[in-house]
């Protein structure tokens, strides 16, 4: 046994190979196999099928076979289903959290907040299914209307490695609800607690429902992308990719819905408890290990309070416990591999080059037995607000600081960025607070408490940062089409067209 406060890693059983699942079953993946690996030790944790268009092509085939008995399934049955999905996950959470934590590096403490988020998603969609828009009849000069929704048919669906089975659950729960059938491509960076999961869903779901196919993202995710028999693209990741995903969905006129960068600002006023404040600031910017499109990393600081609330946000930085992923009590731990590190560390490097100041942080940590890992101080920059380490979305746990004493150049600056997924305000006044707010361009604005998600709220970017919404019934819209229906009594006497 491991020490109190740690996971139990003794005890965690893995199996030696994770190929496809396709229709209900792991398979044996036609292209090999490589290694999937503990973010923060390099040990290998076991190896993942390297998926590529013979995978696809049969992933996609069950998900064809399996539709037509999936969506004549009753949104009753369905919604039940979603339910058991949510209770098996909510009953295995704790050996899925543990299998993320060493294969994503993140801190173990910070899964209870991504499984709560999941589960509720499911559980979410499970009602939101039964209250869904499912059409509107009434009668009509000679006969009756009817509008109903109906579901898109195979979704390919494709999500990064930050948060797995946030995106897992963001991408599955409403699509299945719509009675969609599925071939999902997680990430091959951390891919082992999601494909557990499809092995669980297995036992729930019809064979052939949910497909999933590991490997590389040019390879699997590629052949995803391209293949013919797709009804609808959902892509979660960078921009670069997105636009590629979005031109092939234009070409083939098919529905798309992207999740994108983000470059959130947290704009702080003069008002505000400065203790809780930085706080707040320090956990927007921090979590996730820095690794997420929705971090608060850009903080304008009023001028009346900012060397105060900049040195307190230094000294917080100082106590942030940086260890082992699996210890309870660290609060920052391994990026999830070395080309990241190496990346956010060369952006510490362009921040130095173009005039800002790295008022801390800004190197590599060792941490003891985990010297494989990518472990970076929490780092603070006080830059101006055109530089790239202020433009350009980094992914590591690192913020720049920037004074502002004018509303309006202040909300200028905040929206003068090519992403729009989130933003934070922090005041005691709740008129400034609301009429900053509704001037962002951000789909989501917390007020005073950062990563404050509300189930059923819509989810998703302004410009660069995305195209559609997640984790609301707007979801169930992006997975339905409408269809028109009018049926007239009586056909036109015989000489109308004459």
């Amino acid at each position: 046994m491991e020490a109190i406060g740690k996971a139990n890693v003794a005890d965690l059983k893995l199996a030696d190979q994770y190929g496809p699942l396709i229709n209900g079953e792991i398979v044996e993946a036609a292209n090999g196999y490589f290694d999937s690996v503990n973010a923060a030790t390099g040990e290998v944790l076991a190896q993942l099928g390297r998926g590529g268009k013979e995978d696809v092509d049969k992933a996609v085939e069950a998900a064809r076979a399996a539709f037509p008995s999936w969506a004549s399934t009753s949104i009753e049955e369905r919604s039940i289903l979603l339910n058991k999905i949510a209770e098996v996950l909510e009953e295995n959470q704790d050996r899925l959290k543990l299998i993320e934590c060493m294969d994503t590096g993140r801190a173990i403490h910070e899964f209870d907040l991504d499984y709560q988020l999941a589960i509720n998603q499911f559980r979410y969609f499970a009602g939101a299914i039964l209250t869904h828009y499912q059409g509107d009849s009434r009668p009509v000069d000679n006969g009756y209307l009817i509008t109903k929704k109906e579901p898109l048919g195979v979704c390919a669906q494709i999500i990064p490695w930050n948060v797995p089975m946030i995106m897992t659950s963001f991408k599955l729960a409403p699509a299945l609800a719509a009675g969609n059938t599925i071939v999902l491509k997680p990430a091959e960076d951390a891919c082992i607690s999601v494909i557990e999961f499809g092995k669980l869903l297995s036992d729930i779901l019809p064979p052939g429902v949910v497909n999933m196919v590991p490997g590389y993202g040019n390879e699997a995710g590629q052949a995803l992308i391209d293949h013919p028999d797709i009804d609808k693209l959902a892509f979660t990741g960078s921009v670069e990719v997105g636009r590629l995903v979005g031109r092939t969905a234009g070409d083939r006129i098919l529905p798309v819905t992207l999740e994108l960068g983000g470059k959130a600002p947290h704009i702080i006023f003069p008002d505000v408890d400065i203790e809780t404040a930085v706080e707040n600031a320090t956990l927007g910017y921090t979590f996730f290990n820095g690794e997420s499109c929705i971090l608060g990393t850009r903080l304008f600081i009023h001028d009346d309070i900012y060397d105060e609330f900049v040195d307190k946000l230094i000294e917080r930085a100082k106590e942030i416990k940086i260890g082992p992923p699996t210890d309870r009590s660290t609060r920052l731990a391994s990026l999830i591999n070395e080309k990241q590190g190496k990346r956010v560390l060369n952006y510490f490097e362009i921040a130095r080059n173009e005039g800002a100041k790295i008022l801390y942080g800004g190197n590599r940590v060792t941490v003891p037995g985990h010297e494989h890992g990518y472990f970076i101080e929490p780092t603070i920059i006080e830059a101006e607000s055109h530089m790239r380490i202020a433009q350009e979305e980094i992914f590591g746990p690192a913020a720049t600081v920037t004074r502002w004493s004018d509303i309006d150049e202040v909300v200028k600056a905040a929206n003068e960025v090519d992403y729009g997924l989130a933003a934070g305000i922090m005041t005691d006044n709740m008129e400034n607070g609301l009429a900053v707010a509704n001037r962002m361009e951000a789909g989501s604005v917390w007020i005073n408490s950062y990563f404050n998600f509300q189930t059923g709220a819509p989810f998703g970017g302004y410009k660069n940062s995305g195209v559609g919404r997640e984790y609301s019934k707007e979801a169930l819209d992006s997975y339905s089409q409408s269809k028109t229906i009018v049926a007239a009594y009586k056909r036109p006497p015989y000489g109308t067209f004459l």
